[in-house]
């Protein structure tokens, strides 16, 4: 498969910090802000932009994270049956403004799910959505409010993350 480099280490980071400052400037009652990830590489990233806005506003911000893996759609079109893991939200959302993170924002289906699962933790005061890839073709009416990059693909194209936590190093391709 032929693929290309999109993002290296040192952009993800310039993406992740431009989205921390964005974050602070669109929510200036940082006092309800936490930060819930998608497992696998949505948890690693809501605990970087956790750490990255609690580096500006000068507190450490709690980080959750989601198996949305019972609240997929897809479940009867797959082969075998995926393995299912805990969410592991260590503080009540209820009331709080909640940042729901993932890498890759592809048709939306994952981030309904997210939302069907955060829904068992209590209820949001408001949810704002930051991926690190906006790829577009949604199919869901989801739109994010935080994007490291906007990456229009084609439809048989895979966008690939990897990050240091999950993989060993951090980068993004498209592979076509």
């Amino acid at each position: 498969m032929n693929a290309t480099s999109i993002m290296d280490a040192v952009a993800i980071e310039r993406a992740l910090t431009r989205m921390a400052h964005e974050i602070v400037e669109g929510n200036p009652q940082t006092d309800t802000l936490v930060f819930v990830g998608l497992r696998t590489h949505g948890a690693p990233l809501a605990r970087r932009l956790a750490a990255k806005v609690g580096e500006i506003i000068g507190r450490e911000l709690p980080s959750g994270e989601l198996d949305i893996t019972m609240h997929r759609d897809d479940l009867d079109l797959r082969e075998t049956p995926p393995a299912v893991g805990p969410s592991h939200i260590p503080f009540d959302v209820t009331d709080k403004t909640v940042v729901l993170v993932d890498d890759v924002l592809f048709t939306g289906r994952s981030i309904r799910a997210a939302m069907d699962e955060l829904s068992d933790f209590g209820r949001p005061r408001c949810i704002r959505l930051a991926v690190l890839v906006d790829r577009g073709h949604r199919e869901l009416p989801i739109r994010p409010d935080y994007v490291g990059k906007n990456l229009p693909t084609a439809r048989t194209e895979r966008v690939r993350v990897s990050l240091a936590e999950t993989d060993g190093k951090d980068e993004v391709l498209i592979e076509k």
